[in-house]
């Protein structure tokens, strides 16, 4: 059994942006939180679903077909296959319930790819 944890105080802690960090493990999913700002990049997950929690500040998901912009408390899951672009003007903290086999950008790699090797270092 593992020990309780606190999303939003570990959000807060990060210090690098558009890093997702795992916190906890659901069956087949992974539990991650990150501190994003700015705008990460266009992607899609043609496999698996995003789902999309606000913890802190502000999240624009932009797809190719719409926005929604998530206020803190607010859920979104982004469905798989749908190329989306999130982005925070300010700061923002999130929390992301994704499958294991979910790349951070999907199949685009950028500056900010982060493998699952450095999404699973300790906080």
């Amino acid at each position: 059994m593992s020990e309780p944890v606190c999303p939003a105080q570990i959000a807060a802690s990060l210090t690098e942006l558009w890093s997702p960090r795992v916190v906890a493990e659901l069956d087949d999913a992974y539990v991650k939180v990150a501190k994003v700002h700015g705008t990460l990049c266009w992607h899609s997950h043609d496999d698996e679903d995003e789902l999309f929690h606000v913890l802190h500040g502000r999240l624009r998901i932009e797809m190719e077909d719409c926005s929604v912009v998530l206020n803190a408390g607010d859920v979104f899951v982004v469905p798989k296959g749908v190329r989306h672009n999130p982005v925070a003007e300010e700061e923002c903290h999130i929390l992301l319930i994704e499958k294991k086999s979910t790349l951070h950008t999907g199949s685009e790699v950028t500056d900010k790819t982060r493998s699952l090797d450095e999404q699973l270092r300790a906080v």
